[in-house]
């Protein structure tokens, strides 16, 4: 499939259309911008049958339905007989939202909806994964939005720092790693851009003595090999009381043999291709060490050989790991694929503390609020909106 570059000597073709949208988008009413997002989201719902062609293409899953409606309200925080003091939003500007390959429908409705709901024109970077369904949803808004109010800019790895560097950009919300999340913080921080960043986790699961065990695996199976475990608050770890520990594994292991692997065409299929050939190079190191120190597996031995399903991309068998060391790539960091480990614990003071180990402070992901190393800022809700303004303090004398 085809992708798009974008090319920095053209910039001048999307300055002529971006920052000058802004002044008219921005005072749009709040009801007419709406209206239009409302008119947009219908464009995508009637067009579900494209993007999940497009998204099959490009990252081997289904095409994930999404849909947002907020409305941002000025709020009077004083009001008496010799003053109002009115606190209002005014928007930012032209914003950039840099999204990951894997939810790019979702994650792109989430920020485009807030930036454009609260006045701002917006920029979709893609993941040089996943340009072409970004580039369908432009298609879509272009009919909708006047000129310049929604961009998509698809190209390689050096579009998002420049990006993130330019002056004319006054705000940016990324969505990936802790690794990359850094270094888009430190480059805005050269103009002082307003950032938010939704980053990776290294999420817990703590399994308590008194579960259903049957009731529990499915549960915690299904929310580990999601997407084929790539996705940010997919659960990495998962602690087993000892009393439950071994009956656990053993049902755990069991219930993820009878995940199907699959390609995007095949409608049974559970667990899909790794999408890239960096990320499953990083998971064929993390089985090949499993496999060189000799740790446990509760599945079938590891096959770390690629696997071509009728063309459907390279595939990695699900793996339970029988308690791997703490001090581990595998426990430490977060593996992105279809590699689970399992490991124990003995009582509650053991329990609260013995999954804080990722970077070295609690901090797991919770929704989508950022927190230490799991990002900064919040997407969706009030808040997300409020990340797209700034606020102004009207006093008006009576």
């Amino acid at each position: 499939m085809a992708t798009a570059d974008f090319r920095f000597q053209n910039f001048q073709t999307f300055r002529n259309h971006g920052p000058a949208a802004f002044p008219a988008w921005r005072d749009r009413s709040q009801d007419g911008r709406a209206e239009l997002l409302l008119k947009f989201a219908d464009a995508l719902q009637a067009n579900q049958a494209e993007f999940a062609a497009l998204l099959g293409a490009e990252t081997g899953k289904p095409p994930q339905a999404v849909g947002i409606d907020l409305y941002l309200l000025d709020e009077t925080i004083l009001d008496t007989d010799e003053r109002s003091i009115t606190l209002r939003h005014a928007p930012l500007g032209v914003g950039v939202g840099i999204i990951p390959w894997n939810f790019p429908i979702l994650l792109a409705a989430i920020k485009l909806s807030s930036a454009l709901l609260t006045g701002n024109t917006f920029i979709w970077k893609p993941s040089p994964h996943s340009p072409n369904t970004a580039l369908k949803v432009r298609e879509l808004a272009a009919r909708v939005f006047p000129p310049g109010v929604v961009n998509v800019l698809s190209g390689t790895e050096d579009l998002g720092p420049w990006l993130t560097a330019h002056p004319g950009i006054a705000k940016v919300s990324f969505t990936g790693s802790v690794a990359t999340g850094k270094k888009v913080m430190q480059a805005c921080g050269a103009t002082l851009k307003r950032v938010t960043l939704e980053l990776g986790g290294n999420d817990a699961a703590i399994v308590c003595e008194d579960v259903d065990i049957a009731d529990v695996v499915p549960k915690i199976a299904t929310m580990a090999f999601i997407l084929t475990g790539q996705v940010c608050f997919a659960i990495k770890r998962v602690y087993v009381h000892e009393k439950i520990y071994d009956a656990f594994l053993a049902a755990l292991a069991a219930f993820v043999q009878t995940l199907k692997t699959g390609g995007a065409g095949d409608a049974e299929a559970v667990l899909g291709p790794i999408q890239n050939s960096m990320q499953y190079g990083k998971l064929r190191e993390l089985y090949a060490q499993v496999q060189r120190d000799g740790w446990k597996t509760a599945t079938p031995p590891l096959n770390i050989l690629s696997a071509d399903i009728n063309g459907s991309g390279v595939f990695l068998e699900p793996a339970v790991v029988d308690i791997p060391p703490e001090n581990s790539r595998l426990v430490q960091e977060e593996q992105f694929g279809p590699i689970l480990p399992v490991l124990k614990w003995t009582d509650e003071d053991d329990a609260g503390t013995v999954w804080t180990n990722t970077h070295f402070e609690v901090g797991p992901p919770v929704g989508f609020g950022g927190h230490k190393h799991s990002g900064l800022g919040v997407e969706s809700g009030l808040d997300g909106l409020n990340g797209w303004c700034s606020p102004q303090a009207v006093w008006i004398k009576k």
